[in-house]
C-alpha cells in the first residue's frame, strides 16, 4: 500500500465498480457502502485478504465475520441444513438489515468464521453493494470499516479518515440509510437468538418465522455481542431523558469539561442515522463528554440504547 489515503471513488459508476473487482482480486480491501454502515470487504474466497482485514480492523481473528451475498439464491452455496424457518426470513428480510447465523458449507473458509463450524450471512439493501457483488460471483466478508470496537462508519470519508492507506478505495454510496449495523439471528440452536439488536425488531421475526425468539446467552459468537464497543475518543454518558442530559451537560460545562448532549429521541429513524456521525462530530470539536439520552422502544430504539450503552462502557478517562 502507498502512504496517500485511500481514493474515494463514484459507486454508481460501471468504472468504479470494474477498479473495485480488481482491487479485490487482487487480495485488496476495499471501503463498501450498505445501508446499515460502510463495510471493510474482502472476496470471501481470498484467504489472504480475509486475513488482512483482520490486521487492518485490529480486530481479534475469534470475532467472526459477516458473508454478504448478491442474493437469497446464494445462500445454498454458503450454508447447509437451513431450518425452512430460516429461508423464510431470508426471502422476507433480504435485501435488508438481517444476518442470520447457519450451519457454514466448504466453502467457508475458517478464518471468516473463527473456526467455527457456522457463519453468519446476509444481503445487504445498496444498490452499490449489490451492483458489485452481482459482477463477483463470490460473497464478500465486510465488517464494519473502521478499528476495532470503535465508532463505526456511516459515510466515505468516515472510512478513508479511520482506515486511510490501509484500503485500496472507498466506493461513495452517500450516507446510509439505516445507520446501525444489522440485526443479528442465530438459528443454528434449538431456540432462536437475538445476538445483536437492529432495525428488524423481535415481534418482525415472530411473524415470519412462526417461532418464539429468545435473548442471547452465552459466549460472544458474533459482531457487536462484547460489553465495550462502538467507542468515540470523547467519553460517553447516557441520560434517561432530555432534562436530566441537559443537567448533566450544565454540571460538566460548570466544571470546566466541554459536554454536547445527543438526543434524537423524537425521530428514531434520524437518531439511527445521525448517531455514529455525531459522535465522530463530537470528537473532531473536541467534546470531552457526550451526554447521550436513551431512546424508548423496540426495534431501532432498543439498537440505539444498546449500542450507547456500549459505548459508554468503554474505559475512557
Amino acid at each position: 500500500m502507498s502512504n496517500h489515503d485511500a481514493e474515494i471513488i463514484d459507486g454508481n459508476l460501471d468504472s468504479s465498480i470494474l477498479r473495485s473487482i480488481e482491487c479485490l482480486k487482487n487480495d485488496q480491501l476495499i471501503g463498501m457502502p450498505t445501508e446499515t454502515v460502510y463495510g471493510l470487504a474482502a472476496l470471501a474466497s481470498s484467504t489472504p485478504g480475509v486475513k488482512k482485514i483482520f490486521e487492518v480492523k485490529q480486530r481479534p481473528t475469534s470475532h467472526p465475520l459477516i458473508l454478504h451475498l448478491a442474493g437469497f439464491e446464494e445462500l445454498d452455496k454458503w450454508a447447509i441444513e437451513i431450518p425452512k424457518y430460516a429461508k423464510d426470513l431470508g426471502k422476507h428480510f433480504w435485501p435488508g438489515p438481517l444476518t442470520i447465523i447457519l450451519q457454514r458449507s466448504n466453502l467457508v473458509c475458517d478464518e471468516i468464521t473463527g473456526g467455527r463450524n457456522t457463519v453468519a450471512i446476509r444481503v445487504p439493501n445498496h444498490s452499490v453493494a449489490l451492483r458489485l457483488l452481482s459482477k463477483l460471483n463470490d460473497g464478500l466478508v465486510a465488517p464494519s470499516a473502521n478499528r476495532f470496537g470503535k465508532v463505526s462508519p456511516t459515510s466515505a470519508h468516515h472510512v478513508v479518515a479511520d482506515l486511510g492507506s490501509d484500503i485500496a478505495l472507498v466506493l461513495d454510496g452517500g450516507h446510509c440509510a439505516v445507520g446501525i449495523e444489522s440485526t443479528i439471528l442465530d438459528c443454528t440452536r434449538a431456540q432462536i437468538q437475538i445476538l445483536r439488536a437492529g432495525a428488524i425488531t423481535k415481534n418482525e421475526i415472530e411473524e415470519i418465522a412462526k417461532l418464539n425468539v429468545d435473548e442471547s446467552d452465552g459466549e460472544a459468537r458474533a459482531s457487536g455481542m462484547l460489553e465495550k464497543h462502538y467507542a468515540p475518543n470523547c467519553k460517553v454518558v447516557v441520560a434517561e431523558n432530555s432534562a436530566q442530559a441537559v443537567t448533566r451537560q450544565i454540571e460538566l460545562e460548570n466544571a470546566g469539561v466541554r459536554a454536547a448532549v445527543l438526543d434524537f429521541c423524537d425521530n428514531i429513524n434520524l437518531y439511527a442515522k445521525q448517531l455514529y456521525a455525531e459522535l465522530r462530530l463530537a470528537d473532531a470539536n473536541d467534546i470531552a463528554v457526550v451526554v447521550a439520552v436513551l431512546p424508548a422502544g423496540n426495534g431501532l430504539a432498543e439498537a440505539i440504547r444498546d449500542r450507547l450503552t456500549k459505548a459508554a462502557a468503554s474505559d475512557q478517562s
